[in-house]
């Protein structure tokens, strides 16, 4: 038999994994000769910090992770380097202000306190302008750094903040729970670019074919993924990844999640128009230098190469 490459990769949680779980459960990366480990992170802060200590090779991330990094404007400590190069687009992603049931409106976040995963990357900035889009400025409420979606909804339900930004498929458990969604990132930007694949440099430079192979293996599992006729498979085995989607939430968790205007991106294209968007939301919001152009840090030559059949063993 022949020995298969490892590839380490970290992710949020979130149901956008949907389309790893299904490369890996169907023999997808196997097939190609590789084996993929898939481990789950509790924040942007730890999951720089790991990477960059080269404890994985791919990252699911937000793409102004990748941003912010490149541009010496991270969220963890001074030094800390994760050599994020974007080398697909994943998701355009939902995200949601979600607030505790008895905040009915933006108004009412004044003098509130905030849950997010990083008060200066990631999605933040989205939050800051939806606020700010509702008459609700910066300086109006507190944000406390903590972690990834599970930990931000665990902290709302247990009011320990007031509110917080959600993903798939907190979002729905959350309105089922009988708190509010105030707005979606869908109602306000017409195009974003949520979350990225994204290689650490040193890999890609070192091992390009392992990257590539990655690709093609993610790929098979994204459109076995939105395959009309894979849905129940899918949701089953989402269900079986994610036990704390509830029954009620299910189904319109799936339903955002396979819809390309608020989910899982066909093809794994990189949205350049949703890439300028993240752009103009850290210039707006993130208090450091502008960033006007992204091209050092993202790498689409191994995606086009799968996308257009090209080998790359």
């Amino acid at each position: 038999m022949t020995e298969l490459n490892t590839v380490r990769v970290i992710a949020f949680p979130g149901a956008p994994n949907l389309p790893v779980f299904a490369a890996m459960r169907n023999g997808d990366f196997a097939e190609i000769g590789l084996d993929v480990t898939l481990e789950l992170t509790a924040s942007s802060i730890e999951q720089a910090e790991r990477t960059a200590r080269d404890e994985f090779d791919i990252i699911f991330t937000a793409f102004d992770n990748v941003v912010a990094y490149n541009e010496g404007q991270g969220a963890a400590a001074e030094g800390v380097d994760p050599g994020y190069v974007a080398i697909a687009g994943a998701t355009r992603l939902d995200l949601a202000v979600v607030t505790g049931k008895e905040i009915v409106d933006f108004a009412a976040l004044a003098g509130r306190k905030v849950a997010l995963d990083a008060p200066t990357t990631g999605f933040a900035f989205a939050f800051y302008d939806m606020c700010a889009r509702n008459g609700i400025t910066r300086d109006a409420y507190s944000v406390d750094a903590v972690g990834a979606a599970p930990q931000r909804w665990e902290a709302l339900k247990a009011g320990l903040c007031d509110a917080t930004l959600l993903i798939e498929p907190f979002t729905s458990i959350a309105k089922n729970a009988g708190f509010n969604v105030l707005q979606r990132s869908t109602e306000a930007y017409a195009h974003y670019q949520g979350g990225v694949i994204a290689a650490r440099r040193g890999f890609l430079e070192r091992h390009p074919d392992l990257v590539a192979r990655f690709l093609r293996g993610y790929m098979a599992g994204l459109r076995w993924s939105l395959r009309p006729e894979n849905r129940q498979a899918a949701q089953d085995l989402l269900a079986s990844k994610m036990p704390q989607i509830q029954p009620a939430a299910m189904n319109f968790v799936m339903n955002s999640l396979l819809s390309p205007d608020t989910g899982l991106t066909p093809e794994a294209r990189f949205l350049d128009q949703g890439a300028q968007q993240v752009l103009a939301l850290r210039n707006a919001y993130g208090n450091a230098a502008p960033v006007n152009s992204y091209a050092r840090y993202v790498d689409l030559s191994h995606l086009n190469a799968v996308l257009t059949g090209e080998n790359v063993e």
